[in-house]
């Protein structure tokens, strides 16, 4: 397992727009369908990574609290499923339903839109706020397999709280840590490595 922090893309730039297919829900899931919502929440996931295991049941349990408040929640997996096929679509339908993850989880076949975000690890969150601005990259909390410290989600439900009540999210953001997004061979972006 190699584990990789996220890049910590620069705070206020506009969420990258994508288009995908969405396995566990059917049909697909764009940005633009995601208008309206007081903030939006994109996070890079994969069914295998041990970090994602992890944080898996608390990241469903917060998230049906934050989309109930109207917060917008999308999961996108750009895994390689040929060389990773625990992360193939129809694992992903399982993986989601075992979680309980109410959110759309999307499939990035070409991982174009990982790279757009400058993801670069499982878990990766990016929180935008209503004008889809980023103000907070970085870890759930500071739980890792094997550190012993309770998953709760701490630092991304301080985030999105403040979103949802109109402060300004602090800016000393620590960046997630999980296992790298498996690229394709000759798909590697710049920043991988």
């Amino acid at each position: 397992m190699v584990s990789v922090n996220s890049t910590m893309l620069p705070l206020g730039t506009q969420a990258p727009t994508f288009d995908l297919p969405d396995p566990v829900g059917g049909g697909r899931v764009s940005l633009d369908q995601l208008g309206g919502a007081p903030a939006l929440l994109v996070i890079f996931l994969s069914n295998h990574c041990p970090y994602v295991k992890h944080i898996a049941k608390q990241l469903g349990l917060l998230t049906r609290r934050w989309i109930a408040r109207g917060v917008a929640v999308v999961g996108i997996n750009s895994n390689d499923v040929h060389a990773y096929p625990a992360d193939a679509p129809e694992q992903m339908v399982t993986f989601a339903r075992q979680a309980g993850w109410d959110f759309p989880y999307l499939f990035d076949e070409d991982q174009s839109v990982a790279k757009a975000y400058r993801a670069a690890c499982t878990p990766d969150f990016f929180l935008f706020d209503g004008d889809r601005r980023l103000v907070y990259r970085g870890q759930f909390d500071g739980s890792r397999p094997g550190n012993e410290r309770p998953v709760t989600g701490a630092d991304l439900e301080a985030a999105v709280e403040a979103v949802l009540s109109g402060r300004p999210v602090p800016e000393d953001q620590h960046p997630s840590l999980g296992c790298n997004i498996k690229w394709k061979p000759g798909n590697e972006p710049d920043y991988f490595g």
